[in-house]
């Protein structure tokens, strides 16, 4: 008997007529011989308004407390689609994080699956129910509710499936992952497969279709992972292993981010310890530094550009206002109105020219470029937002994406 671990995002439970539709779909895979895990994100937009109730009290709202909180969302869920499955006359039944035994370790907030408890789920399935599990939660080594980050439930079901040696389903508002976000350019094509590295630098490059770790869940644990409309009935994208049934272009994606800020800092002596203290002190507040650029020394001082998210801005600053007392040189500017496109490919390690090619339809579009990074298979430009639609449209006709 198969097992089957499905996600469902907050858009296809945010309504009680949504969650029916559901359990009838689940009961149908029930009785064709399945055995079932189910992981849940909170109703539409609960997350949301759970975390603005916080910060409608606070800027900086404890970090433990509002873990507390933001658990609630999915336990609503996930008991709700038990009732149903239940009215139905298929067993079920829901756990919340702590309930199954999922273990984390990290910051609050930021937290990561280090192992699961799968004994209740077998003696479930054994006799013969559902399971449904509350994503983007666990417990601690402190017995303390933690939360995975936005995005965790793709991680709760990655890490299922990877423990259960299941196949992993992600049902959500989109039938599939596409070569750009459709919302933003209409005519962008829906991709039949992706490989995990190529679906990695995408989420992690602002692709909001998966979270970044649960793609780097499946590929450690070569879990393929279908990413489908959430009826079930519109074939979807399969990530997985890069074989010879898939295409190999230059550009197979382009992701946008809206959601991140740039902070340079300026007057910093040309010292590596000096800018490793400063570093340090940011990734102690658990703070995710993404693109960088350093400018060549003058007068033995340096100039340093860097992304984060804008979520991280203000705990960021915090942190570079201590250093104003320490160098006297130091200063910094902060901007958050800035657009991050990524063009990602696995045809960049065979294909040259691909980053001339993009600074030219840049160029020729008079859209002025402020940090560029590169790795193998992607290439990064912060540009002004102002900008973004026309360099969607040079780069997605002139790669056919």
């Amino acid at each position: 008997m198969a097992v089957i671990v499905q996600k469902y995002g907050g858009t296809s439970v945010e309504s009680i007529e949504k969650i029916k539709k559901i359990a009838e779909q689940i009961a149908k895979r029930k009785k064709s011989g399945n055995d079932i895990v189910v992981v849940v994100s909170a109703m539409g937009k609960t997350t949301d308004n759970l975390v603005r109730m916080a910060y409608d009290i606070t800027i900086d709202p404890h970090k433990r407390e509002l873990d507390v909180l933001m658990a609630t969302g999915e336990q609503v869920s996930m008991s709700l689609l038990s009732i149903a499955l239940n009215s139905l006359g298929i067993e079920a039944v829901s756990y919340a994080g702590h309930q199954l035994g999922i273990k984390t370790e990290g910051s609050h907030t930021k937290s990561r699956i280090t192992d699961i408890n799968d004994e209740k789920i077998h003696k479930d399935h054994r006799n013969g129910k559902v399971v449904i599990v509350a994503g983007f939660q666990g417990v601690n080594e402190d017995n303390e509710i933690t939360t995975l980050g936005r995005g965790g439930s793709d991680t709760t079901a990655v890490a299922l499936a990877a423990k259960l040696q299941a196949q992993c389903e992600i049902y959500t508002d989109v039938d599939g992952i596409y070569t750009i976000d459709p919302r933003l350019y209409p005519r962008a094509r829906k991709l039949d497969f992706i490989s995990y590295d190529e679906m990695l630098e995408m989420a992690s490059s602002g692709a909001g279709v998966m979270h970044p770790r649960s793609i780097e869940l499946a590929e450690k644990y070569k879990v393929p992972v279908l990413l489908a409309l959430n009826t079930g009935d519109i074939p979807g994208s399969l990530i997985k292993e890069i074989d010879n049934t898939m295409e190999n272009p230059a550009i197979t994606g382009l992701a946008v981010n809206n959601d991140q800020a740039i902070i340079t800092l300026n007057g910093i002596p040309h010292d590596i310890r000096v800018i490793a203290d400063i570093f340090q002190s940011i990734a102690n507040k658990d703070i995710n530094i993404d693109m960088i650029s350093q400018t060549f020394p003058v007068n033995r001082l340096v100039s340093i550009s860097f992304t984060l998210p804008k979520a991280d801005l203000y705990h960021a600053l915090k942190v570079l206002d201590t250093f104003k007392d320490k160098i006297f040189t130091f200063s910094y500017d902060a901007f958050e109105d800035i657009t991050k496109l990524s063009v990602v490919g696995l045809g960049m390690n065979t294909q040259s020219g691909v980053a001339a090619k993009v600074f030219n339809l840049l160029a020729d579009n008079d859209i002025p470029v402020s940090i560029v990074t590169t790795s193998e298979i992607k290439i990064s430009y912060i540009i002004n937002p102002n900008d973004q639609r026309k360099a969607i449209e040079a780069i997605a006709k002139e790669f056919d994406l």
